[in-house]
């Protein structure tokens, strides 16, 4: 296909439920030709979710985990083309976001460093295709948060001259992109997407996510919790900024659940937590903005329409859809994302913003692992 310039997107975000993969035609605009998605089981699922905490001998665990990954991103793409009807010798490229395990932000006190797993070498070596990945430490080294790096796809695929939009995404941490019709774009993380409530609910009930917000629909907002969970230095601190399940997990959460004089019920705290979601995304809109704007909503949280009715609630003024409003699914954003930022990568462009990470210079992004 030599009218073509195809790229493959991975993704594995932090709720590590599994692998978003896509085929990408970068000839002019990014075009999504073809998706494919491979959950993990439980247990694999769970192995990710414990290295992602200290923990005894996790060097070794995550040795293994990183093989695993790579061999399992491996299979996701190449099924994904064989779901395509496409050769993998016609793919430039393959953009892998990888597995984070941490990511210590420049203020963070243990240190400043960013981890994603999932051994690109693999990936390579099994789908004969080279291999695009550990996009962040690049942008850490230049000064910046190594997050959130979407906003610069955000930019190509979805700025316009004659509006002003904000692009949410949330998966298992929420993330913005405010696109100006003019002046400056902005983006940062805003603390918990999906990470808390699904946490919470697998905890309680056996299952990965709260379908629809459901569970959370049931119970009744805790005012006094929702106060306490946002007066945590995170959400007042100036952008860049970026965040993960280091900071924002069970654990977080249930020093602030032991501090309330009565014991609430399980559905009440889901509902808060999908409140604390709704609510920090909502300030951080009015913060970049104050006035009316379109929000696009893209990831996991799309497909919540009780979090979606809570946004709309808190933004009267703001026109709350999601991405497919522009011919873009809003579960396949991310994994466009790392497939564009490949070709970034492969054309010598950079892929970062500073305004949006902190760092000092726009670099490309990406170590390169060729299949040849």
């Amino acid at each position: 296909m030599p009218d073509r310039q195809l790229y493959i997107g991975l993704m594995s975000g932090t709720s590590a439920d599994g692998i978003d993969a896509v085929l990408v035609d970068m000839q002019e605009t990014p075009q999504l030709l073809a998706t494919h998605s491979q959950r993990f089981t439980n247990h694999f699922r769970d192995q990710i979710h414990a290295i992602c905490l200290p923990g005894h001998n996790e060097i070794d665990r995550m040795g293994s985990i990183d093989g695993d990954l790579g061999k399992l991103f491996a299979d996701c793409s190449l099924n994904l083309l064989k779901k395509a009807g496409v050769a993998s010798y016609d793919v430039i490229a393959i953009g892998s976001h990888g597995q984070t395990i941490r990511h210590r932000p420049p203020e963070s006190k243990d240190g400043r460093f960013t981890l994603q797993i999932g051994d690109p070498n693999v990936i390579a070596e099994l789908t004969g295709i080279t291999t695009i990945a550990d996009f962040r430490r690049r942008d850490m080294a230049a000064g910046g948060q190594g997050a959130p790096l979407v906003p610069a796809f955000h930019q190509a695929v979805f700025h316009s001259l004659d509006k002003d939009k904000a692009v949410v995404n949330i998966g298992g941490m929420a993330n913005i992109t405010w696109l100006p019709a003019s002046g400056d774009i902005r983006g940062f993380d805003t603390g918990p997407g999906n990470a808390l409530m699904d946490a919470w609910i697998n905890k309680h009930h056996g299952q990965t996510y709260d379908d629809n917000g459901n569970w959370a629909a049931s119970g009744k907002i805790i005012s006094e919790l929702v106060e306490s969970l946002l007066s945590d230095a995170f959400f007042t601190r100036p952008f860049p900024k970026s965040t993960g399940r280091e900071h924002f997990n069970i654990e977080w959460l249930q020093k602030h659940i032991d501090h309330l004089l009565l014991k609430p019920s399980a559905e009440d705290v889901q509902a808060t937590l999908l409140e604390l979601t709704a609510k920090s995304i909502a300030d951080s809109i009015e913060l970049l903005n104050g006035s009316t704007s379109e929000v696009l909503i893209c990831g996991g949280g799309a497909f919540n329409s009780f979090l979606l009715q809570r946004l709309s609630h808190l933004l009267p003024n703001a026109s709350i859809g999601t991405t497919e409003n522009y011919g873009v699914a809003p579960q396949w954003v991310e994994a466009m994302a790392f497939a564009w930022l490949a070709y970034q990568t492969i054309n010598h462009h950079p892929g970062n913003l500073c305004a949006v990470t902190g760092a000092k210079r726009e670099v490309i992004l990406g170590g390169v692992y060729y299949a040849k």
